[in-house]
């Protein structure tokens, strides 16, 4: 894990929010192939709020099912504290409903986990 921001033109600094250790390691692997640096890896909401006031990524990926504070909630205090965050969801649920709260919570994306590529798709256009 890189712990350094990057000069590298498209280069974005990344704060993944995880509680899967496979999840995390995956996602890890597909924004570090594509020259990310990944700043810091959350496993739930308040250690997601906690890290991004510390190092104010370029992006949030942000897990939306954890134990304790729920992506939704800890998405909602990091654009509280920064409207202008880049927070994209990751999730398995296919629930339009919960999508759209999220879309008009702020977020810049909502992606199917099991789709880590389209990660990238989403990252580009921000």
């Amino acid at each position: 894990m890189n712990l350094e921001n990057s000069d590298k033109k498209g280069t974005k600094t990344i704060l993944v929010v995880e509680d899967s250790k496979f999840m995390s390691r995956r996602i890890i692997e597909t924004l570090a192939s594509a020259g990310h640096n990944i700043v810091a890896n959350a496993k739930n909401g308040n250690e997601a709020v906690n890290l991004y006031m510390e190092y104010r990524p370029d992006i949030v990926t942000m897990d939306v099912t954890m134990k304790g504070k729920d992506g939704i909630s800890a998405a909602t205090d990091i654009l509280n504290i920064d409207p202008e965050a880049n927070i994209i969801f990751l999730t398995i649920l296919n629930d339009p409903k919960i999508k759209e709260q999220m879309m008009n919570l702020g977020a810049r994306g909502v992606v199917n986990k099991k789709n880590t590529q389209e990660i990238l798709n989403v990252i580009e256009n921000i």
